[in-house]
């Protein structure tokens, strides 16, 4: 992106914490939803620059993180299947199912391939008429057009042989959840850039004016971070709450209408588990009836029992907001991203992973 340096200036990021600690005059606990938005944070440290009265916690926007044991399990059973070949992105490749991963499926001979678009694993199908092609389709919101796209040209090019399994998951449901969840501390929510350059911002107003809290679009650069950071306290610190819109020059209220409908044509909401957090109502997507042909879990019913998450491992309470990564006993020792008890470790966009690689310790957070 041109000018990209301006959102990475430190003379302005100085000016906007400085803003900051003049606005804040009581406690606020804010969270960031998407995990770009964490890893940032974490990374450049500015959890830390902040005021003390500001607390950020991290919230589940890590698609890879909250996609079901279940789904793992029964990606890794397409994958061994002689009949299937199964395509994914590469960060879904090392994240632990119950007994193991899909790396360890393809060392063991199953066909697991990376791709990077959902037309590339379309392509593969075309290639392999043979064969079952299942995309592992993980994603928000954000995903789901090109996902949605793939599975159209599918019906239109006549490409039987080609599925999604579908673990799509949506944010406003999930900040709904976490607003009535026991316990609940957050006040006010730095809103995905990157969802809401799809969906728009409009989805995001009844949250605020119902649950009054507020919401800031916002993106995923140091400075981006910062001032909506910025626009969060003076709301808050003003009794306001509204969605307000600091990544101006990606988003707008109403979305991208074309991608809005591709989806919306291909998929329908649907109830969806999210790994350490349970059933949401309405959370997830399904393919429609009309496209049901190419839905993996009705060509290959999953056959196993329910396994259980780690005893150890607490990333449902990292998603949701409730713990931080290092007040794991098995961060960095018994959990590392090689050897990860769980997916917010693994991830590129997980809590755990960030804190890990920015050298995040239970030592430090107390001192």
């Amino acid at each position: 992106m041109r000018y990209l340096d301006e959102y990475r200036d430190d003379r302005i990021a100085r000016a906007l914490l400085d803003d900051i600690a003049e606005i804040v005059t009581r406690p606020w606990t804010i969270m960031e939803v998407c995990g770009g938005q964490t890893h940032t944070l974490i990374r450049q440290g500015i959890d830390q620059l902040l005021p003390e009265a500001i607390e950020l916690v991290h919230g589940p926007g890590c698609p890879v993180c909250v996609t079901p044991l279940a789904l793992i399990d029964e990606a890794i059973q397409i994958a061994k299947r002689p009949d299937a070949i199964l395509c994914s992105f590469g960060d879904m490749l090392r994240v632990p199912g119950s007994q193991e991963d899909l790396l360890l499926a393809r060392a063991a001979g199953g066909d697991v391939r990376v791709v990077y678009s959902p037309l590339d694993a379309l392509e593969v199908a075309r290639r392999n008429p043979e064969k079952t092609v299942v995309f592992f389709a993980v994603g928000f919101e954000t995903t789901a057009p090109a996902n949605a796209m793939a599975v159209k040209q599918a019906k239109q090019l006549g490409v039987e042989n080609f599925a999604l399994l579908v673990a799509h998951v949506l944010v406003p449901p999930a900040i709904m959840a976490i607003l009535v969840s026991p316990g609940n501390r957050v006040q006010g929510f730095l809103a995905p850039g990157h969802v809401c350059a799809v969906q728009g911002w409009h989805e995001y107003e009844p949250i605020a004016r119902d649950f009054g809290v507020p919401l800031v679009v916002t993106g995923f650069e140091p400075v981006d971070l910062l001032e909506g950071i910025r626009m969060l306290v003076t709301q808050l610190e003003q009794g306001r709450h509204e969605v307000e819109n600091q990544y101006v020059r990606a988003v707008v209220r109403d979305g991208n209408a074309a991608a809005m409908a591709v989806v919306d044509e291909v998929f329908e909401t649907c109830d969806r588990a999210w790994r350490g957090i349970g059933v949401i109502e309405k959370s997830g997507l399904r393919l429609r009836e009309v496209y049901r042909a190419h839905d993996a879990e009705l060509r290959f019913p999953h056959e196993g029992t329910a396994a259980s998450e780690s005893e150890i491992c607490i990333a449902g309470d990292v998603l949701r907001g409730r713990a931080k990564p290092h007040d794991c006993p098995a961060f960095g020792t018994l959990c590392t991203p090689e050897s990860p008890l769980g997916a917010p470790m693994v991830s590129s966009e997980g809590a755990c992973a960030a804190y890990f690689l920015a050298g995040r310790t239970r030592a430090e957070a107390s001192s």
